[in-house]
């Protein structure tokens, strides 16, 4: 009766002049959504302190690593005992967790407990002498040992916030916050690693303890302490410590509670002034009490038996009293908690750059489960304090016991992971003498290409260009460019002047070879291309004039002179019928024949290697070798005349195209070829063929890391164990996508985005590791390019019979150019296996168009020598 008759007037008089002016008595501890934005924004510039290098020393916010660097995925599984220490109270679990995601729980026979772990400071009353500064882990090992019925295996110590977050995380795999908010408070999250400057490495997360309770003890919080909060200090075994957490936490609230009511009553807003013994002694009105008054429907009455147990004899007045300033209390503590909670969330939001943050906090603490009103409003004010969320608030079932098992199945899985990716990726990694291996068996394929006898059963076909010299600078007229190596054609008219300003002037247009075309008819596409540099001839007004033409053709071909090259086979997708086996320049004169617009003089066609290394050495006389590493992969050189057996002399040199490509079609890198290799090999255009260039060319490699991924994921170590439809399409994971995930400047969550365009959900944990094998792909194909390259530079200095040689190579391919980090380890790799040739490398600017004139205005030159002699 006395229940109803109490709920009747607190909702008639609610408002009355006594409530108002319990609001006006502690209107500090009521805060606007401007204060608590405030609050936040502080709360921001501390994390980023605590995580700084060179303000952690000075930062309250401690922000400690925990090198917990993953969540859990659900594949956890084992047997695990947890030892829990965080009150009064000591636990030891024994944790099972299986596939099935059952976990169960017994006390058992052994005790197997991240790896060192030093003490800061007591809390929670614990002062227990000699720990302080010293690692936990050591001194639980000493123990152990000392107490010796057992041994055990340490694999993490855990902070009760990181263990929440891990529990939740084994429900929730978007959870990546951890709140404590029982009798302490603190949190953790998920940081980049690149943020972490204490720690090392910068690809990556790792969960931090912010030890978020010490915010405020430099002064920060003081305009929002009340006298009650410094009275709570005062009295507390820590003074001027943890000043946040006792403004918030259960240890403290009942006795803020306790101390206001004294107060109150001292000046007669309560118990008509009276004052008892039990209401003076500190600890007497508890946590417990604050969440018992604020229920919704008993409250009154539980303030009633509370304050009669304080032997106070509380009237109706009181009650509503004394309920209204738990509810400011309790409320200010949410409020404060929300705030910085809000903080962490926009630096989530901030470091994934994401327009809208989607994540999950794990909660544990008896103030958020226990008080009836506690965990509404603190959802409440984070929703208003960063809107641009949507936060899962998930309560920790199980306690942080669970959590700290969760450490270790997840390091334990990392572990194995680890192993696992490392094995899968070591047949990549080519030791110094697999690569001297490499370059040992390129020059006996040189050798083999060269000779009469071997070269119809030789890999690399050493094919004779008939390009006798370099550009010597006299090179001088107007020439017309073809340049055809892969879906685009270029053609260019390229004006060169000597004397003693040498200029090159370039016009080009570039035209496109449809796929019907570039897998139709030979005359289909000849025709094509005499239709492109017709319109060229038409956009620059000489349709009339008959140009020397040098006609750059990428495609391994035969020569029989400067004019004449055979094709062997095609690469690079293209198919068109009838000209294997074909002169390409006469079919290309065939084309001009059949339109009957225009006449051209063809004087030369060359290899895109070729053209490289003629551009180069127009510009440094000493290029004697051209290297394409792009979508294809070649490479040319000055050889020996009496070296080169194809072609009778024995005077002076001729440029060799090497065709490299095609070296191991023989088997001869069998050894080093994994099962990737094997598949992308089967599913091409020409299975079996140009194997090495399978390796190492830009073609390729985005083909070979998807088949990596594919394993790695069926393997249940990316992306959560799900192939996805993009994944299985093959030539979707482009060879670009490398040179961009392996940008030194690029952060894991620029990997995520790349992914994402691809279709591929991936988390931070996904992105290193398809990262890791990008990078492992491109630097074989870089050492194995190094490799070749030192055969032939090495082969040139043996020529020579030079002890020491400085030569030139000139360079283009996209994968050359683009991606960070070829050049540099292919460099490398021929300054470590040719260690007696000082090596230039100059990549080509212009491309083998400019190089394809520059042979034709030597040709012309040398076709000019000739006519004189006879």
């Amino acid at each position: 009766m006395i229940a109803a008759q109490l709920l009747a007037y607190y909702f008639t008089e609610l408002k009355d002049d006594k409530v108002k002016k319990i609001d006006k008595y502690l209107y500090a501890m009521r805060f606007s959504d401007e204060t608590l934005m405030d609050i936040m924004k502080r709360f921001r510039r501390e994390l980023g302190n605590g995580l700084g290098r060179d303000t952690n020393h000075t930062a309250t916010v401690k922000m400690l690593p925990t090198f917990v660097r993953s969540i859990p995925d659900g594949s956890e599984k084992g047997d695990f005992i947890a030892l829990d220490l965080g009150g009064s109270a000591f636990r030891i679990l024994r944790v099972k967790v299986s596939h099935e995601k059952n976990v169960h729980y017994s006390l058992s026979f052994c005790l197997t407990m991240l790896q060192s772990s030093y003490l800061l400071t007591w809390t929670k009353r614990f002062k227990a002498s000699g720990v302080e500064g010293m690692d936990v882990v050591t001194l639980l090992n000493k123990a152990i040992k000392k107490h010796g019925d057992y041994d055990a295996d340490i694999m993490a110590v855990v902070n009760d916030t990181v263990g929440t977050m891990m529990t939740c995380g084994f429900d929730d795999q978007r959870c990546e916050v951890g709140i404590i908010i029982g009798t302490g408070t603190n949190a953790c999250y998920m940081e980049e690693l690149r943020h972490i400057d204490l720690v090392e490495g910068d690809e990556g997360r790792m969960c931090i303890n912010t030890e978020w309770g010490a915010f405020g003890d430099d002064g920060m919080l003081e305009d929002i302490r009340t006298e009650f909060d410094r009275e709570i200090d005062r009295g507390s075994l820590n003074p001027g410590k943890q000043l946040f957490e006792k403004m918030v936490s259960g240890m403290y609230m009942g006795e803020l509670v306790r101390l206001i009511l004294v107060k109150m009553a001292k000046e007669g807003f309560l118990f008509e002034g009276r004052i008892t013994p039990e209401l003076l002694t500190k600890g007497k009105f508890e946590t417990k009490h604050v969440s018992s008054i604020e229920k919704s429907k008993e409250g009154l009455t539980k303030a009633k038996d509370i304050l009669g147990r304080l032997g106070v004899e509380p009237s109706a007045d009181d009650c509503i009293a004394v309920q209204h300033v738990c509810t400011i209390v309790s409320h200010r503590s949410a409020n404060l908690i929300a705030a910085t909670l809000g903080g962490i969330l926009s630096r989530l939001k901030d470091n994934k750059g994401n327009p809208r943050l989607r994540t999950t906090v794990g909660i544990d603490g008896s103030l958020y489960k226990m008080h009836p009103q506690y965990a509404r409003r603190l959802h409440k004010t984070v929703r208003r304090l960063v809107p641009e969320s949507d936060v899962r608030f998930l309560l920790s079932e199980s306690g942080s016991s669970k959590g700290a098992a969760m450490v270790t199945a997840v390091a334990y899985r990392l572990a194995d992971q680890r192993r696992q990716i490392t094995e899968t990726l070591a047949e990549f990694r080519l030791t110094s003498d697999q690569l001297l291996e490499v370059k040992k068996r390129m020059r006996t394929e040189i050798q083999n290409g060269l000779g009469k006898k071997t070269h119809d059963s030789a890999t690399v076909k050493m094919w004779p260009t008939y390009v006798l010299s370099t550009p010597d600078g006299s090179e001088n007229g107007d020439f017309l460019a073809l340049d055809l190596g892969g879906t685009n054609f270029r053609v260019l008219l390229v004006k060169i002047r000597s004397g003693k300003r040498r200029t090159v002037e370039m016009h080009n247009k570039i035209y496109a070879i449809p796929m019907e075309v570039m897998q139709g008819t030979g005359e289909e596409l000849f025709d094509h291309i005499v239709q492109c540099i017709s319109d060229f001839l038409d956009y620059m007004g000489m349709k009339n004039t008959r140009l020397p033409l040098g006609f750059t053709f990428s495609f391994p071909c035969r020569q029989t002179s400067l004019d004449v090259g055979i094709l062997v086979t095609w690469t690079k997708g293209f198919k068109a019928t009838d000209c294997e086996g074909e002169d390409v320049v006469g079919l290309l004169r065939e084309g001009i024949k059949r339109r009957e617009e225009f006449d051209l003089d063809v004087v030369a066609v060359v290899n895109d290697t070729v053209g490289t290394m003629m551009t180069c050495a127009y510009e440094e006389p000493t290029c004697e070798v051209g290297l394409i590493a792009g979508t294809g992969s070649n490479a040319c050189y000055m050889e020996e005349m009496r070296n080169i057996e194809m072609v009778e002399g024995d005077v002076g040199r001729m440029c060799v195209n090497m065709e490299w490509g095609a070296f191991g079609d023989n088997g001869c890198l069998d050894d080093i070829r994994t099962e990737y290799d094997r598949a992308v090999d089967d599913f091409s255009l020409n299975p079996g063929k140009q194997r090495y260039e399978k390796m190492c060319s830009g073609m390729y490699l985005g083909e070979i890391v998807r088949n990596i991924l594919i394993d790695l994921t069926k393997r249940g170590f990316l992306f959560r164990g799900q192939i996805s439809e993009t994944l299985k399409t093959r030539g979707i994971f482009e060879t670009k996508f490398l040179s961009q995930i392996e940008s030194d400047r690029l952060a894991l969550l620029q990997v995520r985005s790349i992914l994402q365009q691809l279709g591929l959900d991936s988390t931070c944990d996904d992105s290193i590791i398809v990262k890791e094998v990008c990078g492992t792909v491109s630097h074989r194909a870089a050492q194995l390019c190094g490799a070749g390259m030192a055969a032939v530079v090495d082969k040139i200095r043996e020529n020579r019979g030079l002890n020491q040689m400085n030569i030139t190579v000139g360079v283009d391919g996209t994968l050359y150019k683009l991606h960070p980090h070829f050049s540099g380890i292919m460099h490398q790799t021929v300054k470590e296996l040719a260690p007696k040739c000082n090596v230039n490398f100059l990549l080509s600017e212009d491309g083998s168009g400019k190089g394809a004139a520059l042979i034709t205005a030597v040709g012309c030159r040398m076709r000019e020598q000739e006519e004189q002699k006879s």
